[in-house]
């Protein structure tokens, strides 16, 4: 598959770009009306599916990037995890998702979700890129209120927050919870 020649420069600034690259700057990049943005990018992501490319065009917070074919991760994982220790904790996992299924949220309603001190969760995750302020609550105080960003939906590989799963997917089922609370009663003496 011979890609048009608007496929070749998309692909030749997707490999040096560090973050997704909104179509509006492609599209002023390559002088072209931003409606063939899509369409090409589309062009370049079939032709890396043709060729079983190690690598494929993923549409990633609102632009496009390259990144690696999803089979291949093992393989990246442990390139990229060579002497590099950057996992989240389970308490860092566990503010992360309030966020994200939350946001907006303060610090105070996140402490209250999770039932613990979240000041260095919340400014370890800042740090990280994962989440930022995004205004203040209208209430006395007025706290920080706190939402994901984009590198969030980079990691994660979503193009959008409502493309999270739904909170009822991730719990257990009543079925599950009755047998749980039956393993929790006190055996009867008898």
């Amino acid at each position: 598959m011979t890609l048009s020649a608007e496929s070749r420069a998309i692909e030749a600034v997707l490999i040096v770009a560090v973050e997704p690259v909104a179509p509006g700057l492609l599209a002023e990049l390559l002088e072209i009306p931003i409606e063939q943005i899509g369409p090409l990018c589309d062009e370049l992501a079939e032709s890396c599916r043709a060729e079983n490319r190690g690598f494929e065009v993923a549409r990633i917070a609102g632009g496009f990037r390259i990144q690696t074919h999803p089979d291949l991760s093992a393989y990246v994982e442990r390139f990229a995890n060579v002497g590099v220790s950057s996992r989240l904790s389970a308490a860092a996992l566990e503010t992360l998702a309030i966020v994200a299924y939350k946001q907006p949220v303060s610090r105070a309603q996140i402490a209250a979700l999770r039932g613990v001190n979240v000041d260095g969760v919340v400014r370890l995750l800042e740090h990280r890129g994962y989440i930022e302020s995004v205004g203040r609550a209208a209430g006395p105080g007025q706290a920080v209120l706190y939402g994901t960003t984009d590198a969030f939906l980079e990691r994660l590989g979503l193009d959008r927050l409502d493309q999270l799963p739904a909170v009822a997917d991730l719990l257990p089922g009543p079925e599950a919870v009755a047998e749980f609370e039956e393993q929790m009663r006190p055996v009867a003496d008898g």
